[in-house]
């Protein structure tokens, strides 16, 4: 059996959904970013990349290349919101459905040519059922893997299609330039460069072993995507669907103080996992248990994020909004839920680039020696 990947990709996703809300952006330069010059751009139009502007920019730079262009501080509730909408009209057609992050999903349909037309056309169906829906314009690549549709999605974009059939995968692939080929960083790219390498053709006249020989343990790897050698499977993006951590006091407790610590203490931990493992998170939930036994959960929906300080506000709120018995605590625990890949992309919206930078640095000290190298001021007794 053929084996069908697609591969769907929301066009310049915050832009378009602040074009759905307001008509007046439509063809304009618009760049989404922190509210100051110390923010860094999260996404931008089309239109404003013609002028160099791109994610991860710092905010003072995309003025100066761009300062003609509508700089809007963003909405994460209404992008989250989005999101689910365009995740929910898949999964009620997909049988396999993967969210890769907050604007990107692969599905699985191999087999079904036994029941549809082709898979062609039942994908270019289900896009056009998206962009009806819900408004938002929308790529796609079909391929055999994960990573030639991924490749695909862009070629097409903006909003196109396109198909890659069976046995054309590396033909597709090879005058493509070798900075396409995802896990393929600037790095790296300039390491191939500096060895002459420019298209993936190149590489796929390469024989593995040597190629791994001169770039190391992701040579493989790199080598086996640029002969459409991908394997990966399709999974569920609901396998994990949740992270928790609860603490049973030795005594206990109804020391407000006491209980706050030790709640951001535990989003400082799992927060950190968060970002370990390149995730977002888009629900919270406080679990209290009192000294009777009596268990309550308490749970909101929030824009997806990993960044300690938006998660640590939610917590807090629902702690003093809920804990108003002020009878004895004897269990306190936090649950992260509705989890999907997407960090590097939706990472500390709207944060300041130093805001930025801490993270990363935090982060750095941790994965080197260890979750408990550093520690918030605000979680410690």
């Amino acid at each position: 059996m053929e084996r069908r990947v697609m591969h769907l990709d929301l066009d310049s996703f915050f832009v378009s959904v602040e074009r759905l809300q307001n008509k007046d952006l439509m063809g304009k330069p618009v760049i989404i970013c922190g509210s100051s010059d110390r923010g860094v751009v999260s996404s931008c139009s089309y239109e404003a990349r013609q002028f160099g502007v791109h994610s991860a920019m710092g905010a003072k730079l995309a003025r100066q290349l761009c300062p003609h262009g509508i700089f809007i501080s963003g909405d994460m509730d209404a992008y989250s919101k989005h999101s689910r909408l365009v995740t929910d009209v898949i999964e009620a057609r997909a049988p396999v459905v993967e969210k890769a992050s907050i604007d990107e999903h692969y599905l699985d349909i191999s087999g079904m040519d036994k029941y549809i037309k082709s898979s062609a056309l039942w994908a270019s169906e289900l896009r056009q059922t998206i962009m009806s829906e819900t408004g938002l314009p929308i790529s796609f690549g079909l391929s055999n893997s994960k990573t030639v549709s991924k490749i695909a999605t862009n070629e097409a974009k903006p909003n196109g299609e396109k198909y890659i059939d069976w046995g054309t995968e590396k033909t597709f692939l090879a005058p493509l330039s070798i900075k396409k080929m995802p896990g393929v960083g600037d790095k790296t790219y300039i390491q191939l460069r500096s060895m002459g390498i420019e298209k993936i053709e190149t590489v796929q006249q390469m024989e593995m072993g040597l190629f791994q020989r001169v770039m190391g343990e992701n040579g493989a790897s790199i080598w086996k995507r640029c002969n459409a050698i991908d394997n990966n499977p399709v999974e569920a993006y609901s396998e994990q669907k949740s992270m928790s951590t609860e603490t049973t006091f030795e005594k206990d407790t109804t020391d407000i103080n006491h209980l706050k610590r030790v709640l951001v203490s535990m989003v400082h931990e799992l927060a950190f996992q968060l970002r370990k493992q390149e995730k977002v998170s888009g629900c919270i939930t406080l679990k209290l248990r009192y000294s009777d036994f009596q268990t309550y959960t308490f749970q909101c929906k929030i824009p997806y994020t990993a960044s300690d300080h938006v998660l640590q506000k939610k917590i807090l709120e629902l702690l003093e909004k809920n804990y108003t018995r002020r009878v004895l605590i004897r269990l306190i625990g936090i649950k992260f839920s509705h989890l999907v890949n997407g960090f590097n992309q939706i990472h500390l919206f709207d944060d300041t680039e130093e805001m930025v930078k801490l993270y990363q640095a935090m982060d750095k000290i941790r994965l080197k020696f260890g979750d408990s190298a550093i520690k918030k001021a605000g979680g410690l007794d």
